[in-house]
């Protein structure tokens, strides 16, 4: 059952996010990064942000282009804490390009028949068709980390789907699909001020579920479940991606430049694709920096 959003998120954070959270949150200036840890003190300004964006734009619709016309099939992969800037991102990145092609996968929680069924076959159904691009805001490492968090799968679940997932990845990279795994790490004063936003606004308050607050309690135990995943999942042929989204504006830069450098697609124009940050972009290693 979803809750009344009058105040839940507000109530954790009165009364219960611990003090340095609240102070960093309380006396933040406006752009101002809240993890001391992040490379970037400041948000990157919306000028150099436009600028971009403008050319990796272009570039992801000649992407599409090349997809099409090879009928080539593309899935990208979207994890993250809550608030992490996984819809946004993806929102950027299907911005220009034809929908018919570009289509998203945000499955909501699985059928009695769903769940009686080999776990990754209900995410099949939804792989790319040739000349598709697809993205799933978030994926078959639900069971990876939310499902753990949370209690809604066994141990044993658990540990049979970490024995069969990186061999099923490997079996569509086998099967030509080029499969692209991000993973948004947002800190946790910066997840709870964009979740103190989103309650305040109300064409934002659908964005918060029960799920939310009660994940605001389980921070160590997300952090666990995902350095587990991480470790446990990252292939050679499937390889995670972490980046840092604290600013949401370099995560969607940083998101979009990866992909585009790691496919060699028509007309590619390097000049629109500058070398990913790496204070914000790159393996595992980084993703509790």
């Amino acid at each position: 059952m979803d809750l009344p959003f009058d105040g839940a998120i507000s109530d954790y954070f009165e009364n219960a996010a611990p003090e340095p959270i609240r102070q960093a949150i309380r006396f933040a200036e406006k752009g101002e990064i809240l993890d001391r840890g992040f490379p970037h003190p400041d948000r990157l300004n919306r000028k150099a942000y436009e600028a971009g964006m403008a050319g990796l734009q272009c570039e992801l619709v000649k992407l599409q282009r090349w997809v099409k016309d090879s009928n080539q099939r593309v899935a990208i992969v979207f994890e993250g804490r809550d608030a992490a800037g996984k819809g946004g991102t993806i929102k950027r990145f299907r911005e220009n390009l034809n929908p018919r092609g570009a289509r998203v996968v945000a499955l909501s929680k699985p059928s009695e028949t769903e769940r009686s069924q080999w776990y990754f076959q209900r995410y099949i159904d939804h792989l790319p068709s040739g000349g598709e691009i697809v993205f799933f805001d978030r994926s078959w490492y639900n069971r990876g980390v939310v499902e753990k968090v949370f209690d809604f799968c066994t141990d044993d679940q658990r540990a049979h789907f970490f024995n069969q997932v990186n061999d099923f990845e490997r079996m569509l990279a086998d099967e030509g699909i080029l499969l692209f795994k991000f993973w948004l790490n947002v800190g946790r004063a910066e997840q709870l001020r964009r979740f103190l936003n989103r309650e305040s606004d109300p064409l934002k308050q659908w964005k918060l579920s029960w799920i939310d607050v009660e994940g605001l309690k389980r921070w160590d135990a997300y952090t666990r479940a995902i350095g587990e995943t991480l470790a446990r999942s990252h292939s050679e042929a499937a390889p995670w991606t972490v980046i840092r989204s604290d600013d949401k504006r370099r995560a969607r830069l940083a998101a979009i430049r990866h992909v585009l450098g790691q496919i060699d697609y028509a007309r590619r124009d390097s000049g629109n694709l500058p070398a990913a940050d790496p204070g914000i972009c790159g393996g595992p290693d980084i993703w509790n920096a």
